[in-house]
């Protein structure tokens, strides 16, 4: 039953990707491939040479053949005879020695966890509204891959023209003419690329005397008066609570209407990109509302932002879970190719020997000693930046990233391949690729098992290495390493590198967990220990 149930799954995910690629749709987590697809032009080629596959002009193949190999894993399980997954019993031994090992089942059920929140993807974090309703209509914007100019939901002047700022849209809810329902995400905040507008927090007059939100203590500091899109203007700074020197025009009895028409609207289009028409005024917030104003990078708590804001605007929390969804992504391209040069290479290393062991060893040595980080700067300087981004850094990381585990596949087929059943299958006219596809592989899995955690935990500390540095990831993707170098560079905020940090330290010591946890339960020296 478990079988089946995961290979409908599987199916159903194939299809609903595909489904979702040919109609735009815009599906939490299956449509990754497509997306990492369109982010990286060598992964995409023209739609003349699969027409069938053609979408906006081009095939994404990478995406099609993470599709198809879903779909051939769900249709292979459907298949196979027995009606569920059962593990050899050495490996339920081993399963049942690590859930006697606390530290590493709790990590990864809380990695699982973390494994789900991400897979939720533009559902959970986003500017985009999940919902909209207007005009007896339904609009899903995070669901599909338009963009819905303001205008779909009748938004005037140059606001219909560019993409429905959907917060803007929530915030005026009632009013006439806007829609009547928009559900936005539970951060409503892109990862990156939006910057959020400036919190504040309302101060209250008393007797001629600015207080502070609560009442309780006279004001000091910088106070503002806002426009009607929440932009400061008119700061004062006052001291116990009265201004700090004269201003003019600060006076509480001001117009509520800043009465300037800056030229007929001119000037307002050129600041404020024709959010005005000419002749508008722009409104200022009522006389006696000041307001005490956060500028990036924001504490926590304050507006929407539970966690802040950094020096860019960006929600702290928002900006954690993309990095955490750029890991994720990160992982699932790099795993896969180290893991094939790797096995391959030291198998092969293992199996013949003699010169090819001796050559390749030496051609292994050789690369090790290149510097890695000297490589990323030239390929940086010359790559160009059309070019830079998650596939070029995957490229240099996983050129360097296979040599550690050959040794160790190489030393366990050197083992292997002098026991009876390898013997048997030579006699029986097996070929080299049966004997080690077939034979020795299975019996490298405890090794590939054990490594994979390892794997994943050096990876995320790679790429936030070279974040940090300065050399890895364009600023299109949200990066834990380049969060810590900002936050190191404004000690005064300390909730930036806090953050940065403990999801850094947090993500790793879980991973290690695992691995550790892992590798205990699978050394033979400790069976007796745990049965």
């Amino acid at each position: 039953m478990t079988k089946n149930l995961i290979a409908l799954l599987m199916v159903l995910a194939a299809l609903l990707g595909a489904l979702g690629e040919f109609n735009g749709w815009l599906l939490p987590t299956l449509s990754w491939p497509f997306t990492v697809s369109r982010e990286v032009p060598c992964l995409s080629c023209s739609g003349e040479a699969l027409p069938l596959l053609e979408v906006e002009g081009k095939v994404h193949w990478f995406g099609w053949g993470c599709m198809a190999l879903l779909l051939l894993g769900g249709v292979y399980l459907l298949m196979r005879r027995s009606s569920s997954l059962r593990l050899p019993p050495e490996y339920v031994q081993c399963v049942q020695r690590f859930k006697r090992i606390k530290r590493g089942y709790w990590s990864l059920i809380a990695f699982g966890v973390i494994m789900l929140l991400a897979a939720m993807d533009q559902c959970l974090v986003g500017k985009r509204a999940l919902f909209v309703s207007y005009d007896g209509k339904w609009y899903s914007p995070a669901l599909t891959r338009a963009v819905l100019p303001g205008s779909t939901f009748g938004l005037k002047g140059a606001e219909a023209r560019a993409e429905t700022d959907y917060r803007e849209l929530k915030a005026r809810l009632g009013r006439t003419g806007v829609p009547g329902f928009v559900i936005m995400p539970l951060v409503p905040y892109d990862p990156t690329m939006d910057a959020a507008p400036f919190p504040s927090e309302a101060l209250v007059w008393k007797d001629g005397v600015l207080y502070d939100e609560d009442g309780n203590q006279p004001y000091n500091g910088l106070a503002c008066r806002l426009y009607a899109d929440g932009q400061p203007h008119l700061r004062q700074r006052f001291r116990r609570g009265l201004p700090d020197g004269h201003v003019q025009g600060w006076l509480q009895n001001r117009t509520e209407v800043y009465s300037a028409t800056y030229r007929e609207g001119k000037l307002l289009e050129e600041h404020y990109r024709g959010a005005l028409e000419p002749g508008q005024f722009m409104m200022l917030t009522p006389a006696g509302s000041e307001r005490k104003v956060y500028y990036h990078p924001a504490p926590p708590l304050t507006g929407d932002h539970l966690l802040g804001t950094n020096s860019q605007g960006a929600d702290i929390l928002a900006y954690l879970y993309g990095g955490l969804q750029v890991n994720i992504k990160a992982a699932l391209l790099y795993l896969p190719a180290i893991y094939f040069i790797g096995l391959t290479m030291g198998m092969l290393m293992g199996y013949f020997g003699g010169r090819f062991d001796l050559v390749t060893q030496r051609f292994i040595e050789i690369l090790s000693q290149v510097p890695f980080l000297f490589v990323v700067m030239v390929v940086s300087d010359f790559v160009p930046l059309e070019l830079r981004g998650l596939f070029l850094i995957l490229s240099l990381l996983a050129m360097f990233g296979w040599m550690h585990m050959t040794y160790l596949v190489r030393a366990a087929t050197l083992k292997e391949k002098t026991r009876d059943y390898v013997a048997a299958a030579k006699v029986m006219g097996a070929g080299t690729a049966h004997i080690l596809l077939r034979h020795i592989l299975p019996n490298l899995r405890g090794i590939v098992v054990t490594l994979v955690p390892f794997s994943v935990a050096a990876l995320i500390l790679s790429l936030a290495s070279l974040d940090y540095l300065g050399f890895g990831l364009p600023d299109t993707y949200a990066s834990w390493g380049r969060l810590l170098n900002d936050g190191l560079s404004k000690l005064s905020s300390p909730w930036v590198v806090s953050s940065a940090f403990v999801a850094l330290v947090g993500t790793l010591l879980i991973v290690t967990f695992i691995g550790e946890s892992v590798r205990e339960a699978t050394d033979p020296r400790r069976h007796t220990y745990y049965e």
